[in-house]
């Protein structure tokens, strides 16, 4: 999934990007699915290991275009982990509290704390997105946003966080499929806002300002990788590989156990109670 990871400085261009891409799966549909039930069960486990060694913490980012799938991708990779280790958070147009103070104050309570994963729901990035996009600032300011930002994610890594961020690629064409299907399924409704249109007309620039996003804040400690999402098992399958490989990598361990003395010695007078 290497392919998939925006190098630092690297120059983006989303047009040339395949959002049906499936060419890093060399199988079918039916055996990526069932690749990805097995790292799914890999990833409850690392996440208890995670959860338990109370040393490392990790920072899942997710942006797309609206329709772009971040409900579902989180609910498919994070199903079955332990919740009490996990956390998500949307971030959704500002609170007035919340535009009284700098746009990174609303964010930091919700990075994670040591044994905890924390995935966001958009981010911080909104602010150099739909800001720039409609005009929210003025350019000056949200050009500085990315260097502010670079930095932000450098001091969480430097204490100990590890950042993964997913950009999921849908192309126009998918975006109205799953529009249409918004309206045509009673069930999905509510999902669907006329705004939902008025922001499609504006996807040019949209796909400027991700592009931008990418080029200027993919580091080496904060990486962006662009995940083709036409195809939704494949961006689950490609998303759950990266995050696995990723916990994998942090070589984590329970903690020591007790010494045996302290075991045997708690053991009998747990016995002793019984008797």
């Amino acid at each position: 999934m290497e392919r998939y990871r925006v190098k630092p400085g690297e120059k983006v261009n989303l047009d040339r990007v395949d959002a049906a891409d499936t060419s890093a799966w060399k199988g079918d549909k039916d055996s990526a699915k069932e690749r990805f039930l097995e790292l799914r069960a890999r990833l409850v486990e690392l996440q208890e290991v995670l959860y338990a060694q109370q040393r490392h913490q990790v920072l899942v980012v997710f942006q797309a275009m609206d329709t772009g799938g971040k409900d579902g991708t989180i609910r498919a990779v994070f199903e079955g982990v332990n919740p009490q280790g996990v956390k998500v958070a949307s971030f959704k147009a500002p609170t007035p509290l919340e535009l009284a103070h700098d746009y990174l104050w609303r964010v930091h309570p919700h990075t994670p704390g040591k044994g905890e994963i924390s995935v966001f729901n958009r981010s911080h990035y909104e602010d150099v997105l739909v800001v720039r996009v409609h005009d929210l600032a003025p350019e000056e300011r949200w050009q500085r946003r990315y260097e502010h930002i670079n930095q932000f994610e450098r001091m969480l890594a430097d204490e100990g966080t590890t950042i993964l961020k997913f950009y999921l690629h849908i192309d126009r064409d998918e975006q109205k499929e799953r529009l249409l299907e918004r309206l045509d399924m009673p069930e999905k409704r509510w999902k669907f806002s006329p705004g939902d249109l008025d922001e499609r007309k504006l996807w040019p620039k949209y796909m400027e300002a991700f592009e931008e996003m990418l080029e200027r804040t993919s580091t080496s400690y904060a990486p962006w990788y662009v995940i083709p999402a036409n195809r939704n098992w494949m961006r689950n399958l490609a998303v759950m590989t990266i995050l696995v490989d990723c916990l994998e990598k942090l070589d984590m361990k329970y903690p020591a156990a007790l010494p045996e003395e302290e075991i045997t010695a708690n053991r009998k007078r747990l016995m002793s109670e019984s008797e």
